[in-house]
């Protein structure tokens, strides 16, 4: 039994972790009861020295000081704070009024505000449950179909995925070790590639089924001419000024990463003291969900910590990497593996368990096999946006179910009694999206400088490095140069005579 043991610990080490999982079992204590447990296993069977684990607490201390993950809560707070303060409700009503006339008018305002909001406020429940709970009632008045309307809301929430400032693409960086501003500027091509993608689904839905996003009527479109151009230009400005305060100065290379967090919060905080909407209730509430999510993922983080020192320690990570690089096909084979393998897990896990649970042994081996880094993060980024839309586990479906009418009710403004909307419906609506992600995924694969164009890089010609090495006589007039001080010559006879160092002992002041 110990030899079995000894020869599979790894892999029933990685077994047993997806077993917790799968029991529903808390992902950070999953990981750290299992490092832990694994541990002393490991010490008892010989394959760990005791001086390993203490490691752990400057691994542990290092995650506290890490600069790069304060960038988390500043973007939580700031996406909250413009969520809360009515910013979300403001860009729908004008941008759907923009849109009204047209079929599919709601549909295409929900996914470009759905970008909108990504790329203000990065936090994909607040861009979901805002969505839903203003748009929905909406469409259902004027007799969407209910499969279009939760699908576009739902997958136009998780935009704030992908496009920067996304929150997953802060862990990534961190996991591969990369630069969160590069991380930024590879994804923004892809994320504004998949916007497109579901704008142009909506568009084939009004050509096969035009009833499914009927225009609105007149009465429901008060704003026109001049007013409404005044209204939208108003709307705009702020966000607009905001995302370039954020991700402008991120890009031109003026701020960093948490620096741009920290301007954005401060300038949601102005946007809605300007709007007369900050108060200590909300401020209360964004700061409480923001040390939440934090909390959330610095456990995870700990828990995946203690788990990585283990399994690296029993040579975990040569296991993987030799099951990875050995499949046939080299950097398309694992590639193909991966993305099915993360499109599975995110069945079960959210993107910040799949981070930090999956990223950290993969990533040693695409690095190997010559892929770049950024182009990988993304492209996990863009596979792992699938797990808000996986039915029925897909956090975007059940924020959306917590705020979708789930019994029938009197509309107040058309007086008409509107049907719920049923869990099946939000589920069927989601899976055109799913498809579409995954599509994403191969565009991604096929079209790497849709990533890797918008990554400056460093290039250098190795031909013309120049290494000058010292000749002889220079090193000799160095070390003539740097020779100690001539304490006097001994007398003749003397000099051979060791232990001789009076004179040398008297320069000094030094006492025989």
């Amino acid at each position: 039994m110990s030899a079995f043991l000894i020869a599979n610990i790894a892999p029933i080490m990685f077994a047993g972790l997806v077993v917790f999982l799968l029991l529903g079992f808390p992902v950070a204590f999953a990981l750290a009861a299992l490092g832990l447990s694994f541990g002393l296993i490991g010490i008892q069977l010989g394959l760990l020295n005791e001086a390993l684990f203490q490691a752990l607490p400057e691994r542990i201390f290092g995650i506290m000081a890490n600069d790069t993950l304060l960038a988390v809560p500043f973007f939580t707070f700031m996406g909250l704070i413009l969520e809360r303060s009515g910013m979300a409700e403001d860009l729908l009503d004008t941008i759907g009024q923009l849109f009204g006339p047209i079929r599919g008018g709601l549909a295409y305002a929900v996914v470009f505000v759905g970008a909108l909001l990504a790329a203000t406020t990065g936090v994909v429940a607040a861009s979901v449950i805002s969505m839903g709970l203003i748009s929905l009632p909406i469409m259902l008045r004027y007799g969407y179909d209910r499969r279009l309307a939760t699908g576009v809301i739902a997958a136009s929430g998780t935009l704030a995925q992908i496009i920067p400032p996304s929150l997953v693409l802060i862990v990534l960086a961190d996991q591969l070790g990369r630069s969160v501003g590069d991380m930024y500027a590879g994804a923004i091509f892809p994320g504004l590639v998949l916007t497109a993608l579901y704008a142009a689904f909506v568009f084939g839905m009004t050509l096969l089924h035009p009833k499914a996003a009927p225009a609105l009527p007149p009465e429901a479109r008060p704003l026109r001419g001049w007013k409404l151009l005044a209204r939208v230009f108003f709307v705009l400005i702020p966000p607009l000024a905001l995302i370039f305060l954020v991700l402008g100065t991120i890009f031109l290379g003026v701020a960093t990463p948490t620096e741009g967090g920290a301007m954005g919060a401060t300038g949601a905080l102005a946007l809605a003291l300007v709007n007369r909407r900050l108060s200590w209730p909300l401020l209360r509430q964004a700061m409480n969900s923001t040390a939440k999510l934090t909390s959330f993922v610095v456990f995870i983080l700990v828990g995946a910590t203690v788990f990585s020192l283990t399994f690296r320690g029993v040579n975990g990570d040569l296991w993987i990497e030799h099951l990875l690089t050995s499949l046939p096909g080299g950097q398309i084979g694992f590639l193909i593996v991966v993305n099915i393998l993360t499109f599975v897990l995110a069945f079960f896990l959210d993107f910040f368990e799949l981070a930090f649970i999956i990223v950290p042994l993969l990533a040693p081996v695409a690095d190997k096999l010559g892929i770049d880094l950024i182009w990988f993060g993304v492209l996990l980024g863009v596979n792992m946006q699938t797990s808000f839309m996986h039915p029925p586990f897909g956090y975007a479906l059940f924020y959306l179910r917590s705020v979708a009418p789930a019994r029938d009710y009197l509309d107040k403004i058309s007086g008409k009694r509107i049907a719920p909307v049923t869990t099946g419906q939000i589920y069927w609506g989601a899976v055109p999206f799913v498809v579409i992600q995954v599509i994403m995924v191969a565009i991604v694969i096929l079209f790497p400088g849709l990533v890797t164009g918008n990554v400056e890089k460093i290039k250098f010609d190795p031909s013309k490095v120049k290494i000058e090495i010292q000749t002889p006589d220079y090193e000799r007039q160095q070390l003539e140069q740097s020779a100690p001080p001539d304490f006097g010559t001994p007398p003749a006879g003397e000099a051979a005579k060791p232990g001789n160092t009076d004179d040398v002992e008297k320069q000094l002041g030094g006492k025989k």
